[in-house]
């Protein structure tokens, strides 16, 4: 695995202040007042800039011209398309076309000005970019799905978009990039016989993980997922198996869920030659795992 380190310049400014009296009383209640806001109002800022910063550099550096572009869901991935956007119209680039993995990164595509095409699965894909969840450090396999996939979503096409690019880059923060993975792993299953299927699944991980149907309802409606469950647009419920324990691989999790009667698919992407660009405080982290890959499948 290759790690390669960037330093980048950034700068972050906290709303002026001065013009408040210091010797006020009702200034100083106001600063009380204001300073966790504030804080939260720069500490996002500095991680949206942070991101902009690796989303510029992912289509800097691997977007090239003529491409069909694998156009991801997600934060990062809004600013890699806004950004691809710009340059478009500059004319650094050209003759790009996209893929979007879901609606949402069809719509800021489409606001953005890049062109884009439906997939198909004889399409040829030269790049893909999205954001995860969480990205295991050892292999790059990665997590995606546990916020944004609702029922107009489709994470089949996702990773479906993302296995069909000649090179994957993945845009995350410091804390998805994880030695030992924990949180949930979104799990797309028949709707017919589901809780058998998950029941399955739960003695998959017996005293690991839990298992909840994924709702639209709003409010706490337990682990069936209530009376209106989330229906993907295929047709299909979607389950969280929430860890209760850091998940040693995501890999082996991933070949166990394949196994279950009634899994279509699951949000692990594993087994993928991939690149991380990991938008660090002191500069950009860039990981691959092309040779190691490479080597596993001789």
């Amino acid at each position: 695995m290759e790690i390669m380190a960037l330093s980048s310049s950034s700068s972050s400014s906290l709303l002026p202040i001065s013009s408040f009296s210091r010797n006020s009383h009702s200034s100083r209640n106001f600063r009380r007042a204001n300073a966790l806001p504030m804080a939260i109002r720069s500490s996002l800022f500095d991680e949206s800039n942070l991101l902009l910063q690796a989303a510029k550099y992912t289509v800097d550096t691997y977007v090239e011209n003529g491409m069909v572009v694998g156009l991801g869901s997600g934060r990062a991935s809004g600013f890699a398309i806004q950004y691809l956007g710009r340059q478009l119209r500059s004319g650094a680039i050209k003759d790009i076309t996209g893929i979007p993995t879901s609606v949402e990164s069809a719509t800021e595509a489409a606001k953005a000005g890049v062109p884009l095409d439906q997939f198909r699965d004889i399409s040829k894909i030269d790049l893909a970019f999205d954001d995860a969840d969480v990205v295991e450090q050892e292999s790059l396999s990665a997590v995606i799905g546990r916020q944004k996939m609702h029922g107009g979503e489709s994470i089949i096409e996702e990773k479906s978009i993302l296995r069909a690019a000649g090179k994957l880059v993945l845009i995350v923060k410091p804390q998805q990039y994880q030695s030992a993975v924990d949180g949930s792993i979104p799990v797309l299953i028949k709707s017919i016989n589901w809780l058998e299927t998950a029941e399955e699944i739960d003695d998959l991980f017996i005293g690991d993980a839990e298992v909840w149907r994924r709702s639209s309802s709003l409010g706490f409606v337990g682990p069936s997922g209530g009376d209106y469950p989330i229906v993907t647009k295929e047709g299909y419920n979607v389950l969280d198996v929430i860890f209760t324990s850091p998940i040693q691989s995501l890999v082996e999790v991933a070949d166990s869920l394949e196994d279950v009667v009634g899994v279509v698919e699951h949000g692990v992407i594993s087994r993928i030659p991939c690149t991380a660009v990991i938008a660090a405080e002191d500069g950009l982290r860039i990981v691959d795992n092309t040779i190691k890959i490479e080597g596993s499948m001789v």
